[in-house]
């Protein structure tokens, strides 16, 4: 055993426990720090369909229930309207939260690949706010799961969610009471299980704020680096930080960025207030942001909604603003 090494060694962290103490975080995490991602070469935006702007026509195709639409009508719809690339949302492919067959998923990244098109992610449901330790460990092999087929269909990031999932709940309800602290230490530990997976295939875990309990762009941020891998980052959902100004918010979170879901409102779906998209565009910009854009509409309670209308329109809107900002 090298004494003077190990010494030296004590010497270093001795010197960092005050400055840790001063913070309030504890010395096992002083040394491996979640950083920006270090992008080179000036923003580079490419926009993506997610494809749960078309849920019900997807739904109802998998569900039997009319033709409804499959996700091979998506790809057609995204190169009739020149998207750069599709996010395809898990939950509709055949077969649901089952891993759909190699055949599906080899056909489906043919075709796209035929009309020209990217695929920019894929995602699943879970729900990490739960006590329950067997069903978040439940969950976590199934994200593992979906990290081998998004790394069949060639999709770099999968989208998960570190909020609740069930209706008419809060997270701090279903967590029973639990402090938001002990909350996201689990949440990240089950994470980093998910990002090791991620690492072993070459897929990002992406962490969406969607839900109540990662409100804040200063939560997205502490819950990633309380992960603190590579392998795991954000995924921008415009329309669910829960602040007055959430474009600060979206700010904040850019550098760690990698993906997003852009959305037709900042304050939720049933809102009338519209994103300023050149707004959005700028703080993208100068957040150096290299990658792909998808774009999400959603229907609302009491309002007509007609996907093959609205996501046209509004990905003209998204192009618009790009061009405005370039």
């Amino acid at each position: 055993m090298n004494l003077k090494q190990n010494r030296r060694n004590f010497l270093k962290q001795a010197s960092l426990l005050p400055l840790c103490a001063a913070a309030g975080v504890p010395l096992n995490n002083t040394l491996a720090a979640l950083s920006p991602i270090r992008r080179v070469g000036g923003p580079k935006l490419k926009v993506a369909l997610n494809a749960y702007s078309f849920s019900k026509d997807l739904n109802d195709h998998i569900k039997g229930r009319g033709a409804g639409m499959s996700l091979f009508d998506l790809l057609d719809f995204c190169a009739e309207n020149n998207f750069d690339a599709v996010d395809a949302t898990g939950y509709f492919f055949p077969g649901y939260p089952r891993a759909p067959e190699d055949s599906y998923i080899n056909d489906f990244k043919r075709r796209a690949f035929q009309l020209g098109l990217d695929i920019s992610g894929t995602g699943v449901r879970n729900n990490f706010t739960s006590p329950d330790a067997a069903g978040r460990a439940a969950d976590v092999q199934h994200i593992m799961e979906w990290v081998e087929v998004a790394a069949k269909l060639g999709a770099p990031v999968l989208r998960v969610f570190a909020d609740t999932q069930r209706r008419r709940m809060t997270w701090d309800q279903l967590a029973k009471g639990r402090a938001w602290d002990e909350v996201a230490a689990w949440i990240a530990a089950n994470l980093k299980e998910c990002a090791e997976h991620g690492k072993k295939y070459g897929v990002i875990i992406g962490v969406q704020n969607h839900g109540d309990f990662v409100k804040t762009g200063e939560q997205h941020i502490k819950l990633l680096k309380l992960v603190d891998s590579e392998w795991c980052g954000a995924i921008v959902d415009t329309g669910y930080y829960m602040t007055k100004n959430p474009y600060e918010d979206m700010a904040a979170v850019t550098p760690y960025a990698v993906n997003w879901q852009v959305k037709e409102s900042p304050f939720g779906a049933e809102s009338e207030v519209r994103t300023d998209l050149q707004r959005l565009l700028r703080l993208i910009r100068a957040g150096g942001y290299r990658g792909y854009l998808p774009i999400e509409t959603l229907s609302t309670p009491g309002r007509e909604y007609v996907p093959r209308e609205r996501v046209p329109k509004f990905l003209k809107e998204v192009q618009d603003a790009i061009a405005a900002t370039a």
